[in-house]
């Protein structure tokens, strides 16, 4: 088993370097297939041996080798941080290879959800059919029965909040609302337990900015879409037994 969670980190660390690649192009309108690497401050091409997870920014010491530009520091964290959600996510599902499967798929999704959302303020919705779509054709196939669950709770957290964003539209987006629908999708039931620590993480957030800037902190703009990824890792590794502990 040490064996397969090992390939899982790795394989994390490059999905991660990808996961920041399609989170600067997607919002971009840039080819994610097709264009190559290129360095954001010059433009130059980015070589093979210098666009290798976490090593590559070590040996360059967190500089681009074309022009010297800095190479900030969230892409290898985001890279070890999904290599260690994917170790993470092979070793709860271990049992299930279907279900180890969408896990990991939703892990990459939540990560670029994260990066565009903190970047830019947008979840694009290229990046949820993708993640949709992905996650029904594994379900369907080796876990029909379950599908239902999935669907109803896509459509009760999306519902949710959608009546949110209608009631308070300066303080919830549209991208919020098609994250929760699609975060449903992956987690069936444990889709509440994701929505009650991201609504408790939030809240906590916004407590210490009021704390600090006063009522200037009404005014501040904060995403809630790494606040729903961070409840929707936490629902993947451990909502099942979340849910459990409430009902007992």
């Amino acid at each position: 088993m040490a064996g397969v969670v090992l390939i899982a980190f790795l394989g994390g660390l490059a999905v991660g370097s990808f996961a920041t690649a399609v989170a600067h192009r997607v919002p971009r309108g840039i080819s994610v297939a097709f264009a190559r690497s290129e360095c954001p401050a010059c433009g130059a091409r980015i070589a093979a041996y210098d666009n290798l997870p976490v090593l590559s920014w070590v040996l360059l010491r967190g500089k681009a080798r074309c022009c010297g530009a800095r190479i900030s520091a969230r892409y290898p964290l985001t890279e070890l941080a999904i290599g260690a959600l994917f170790a993470a996510t092979v070793l709860v599902y271990r049992h299930d290879a279907a279900e180890a499967v969408i896990g990991l798929v939703f892990v990459a999704m939540l990560a670029i959800v994260t990066l565009t959302d903190l970047e830019r303020r947008i979840i694009p919705n290229k990046v949820l059919i993708a993640g949709a779509v992905l996650c029904l054709a594994i379900a369907l196939p080796t876990d029909p029965a379950g599908v239902p669950e999935r669907l109803i709770a896509a459509a009760a957290a999306g519902g949710l909040f959608f009546l949110t964003a209608l009631a308070y539209p300066a303080g919830m987006g549209l991208g919020d609302v098609k994250l929760a629908a699609t975060m449903g999708l992956f987690l069936g039931r444990a889709v509440g337990p994701a929505i009650l620590i991201a609504l408790l993480a939030g809240s906590l957030v916004g407590i210490a900015l009021l704390a600090r800037h006063g009522s200037r902190a009404r005014k501040m703009a904060i995403p809630f879409g790494p606040f729903l990824a961070l409840g929707g890792v936490v629902a993947l590794l451990a909502g099942d037994q979340l849910i459990d502990l409430y009902l007992g």
